[in-house]
């Protein structure tokens, strides 16, 4: 199983940056997706951004354009950068990842780490 170690959240005021980061204990190039997901009291738990094995990447419009995600397979960590954030950006963000991809012969995965708290005051 791979575990996963978010970090990085915080409380920032409207219109600021975070950048969230997810440490993981396999390799990232054996990840098929990588995603952060955020979770708002109340609400479901919703995809916020994907990255997969070739790079490629997706956002909802909710997002696109103020959050990036990236991946550092040296370091193996994805990092979520959010900008101009909004109130309504306030949740725990979480994130995930399954596998294997094509790079790694192991057990399939879907792993979560416990999630880091962003606050965006108005």
């Amino acid at each position: 199983q791979v575990q996963l170690v978010e970090s990085g959240g915080g409380l920032v005021q409207a219109g600021g940056s975070l950048r969230l980061a997810c440490a993981a204990s396999a390799d990232t190039i054996c990840a098929s997706a990588m995603n952060w997901y955020r979770q708002a009291p109340g609400r479901e738990r919703e995809l916020v951004a994907t990255i997969i094995s070739d790079g490629g990447t997706y956002y909802p419009d909710s997002v696109k354009g103020r959050f990036t995600i990236s991946r550092d397979n040296a370091k193996n960590t994805v990092y979520l950068q959010m900008n101009s954030l909004k109130p309504e950006d306030t949740a725990v963000y979480y994130c995930n990842a399954a596998g294997p991809s094509a790079m790694c012969v192991m057990a399939p995965f879907d792993s979560w780490g416990q999630g880091t708290q962003v606050t965006v005051s108005p």
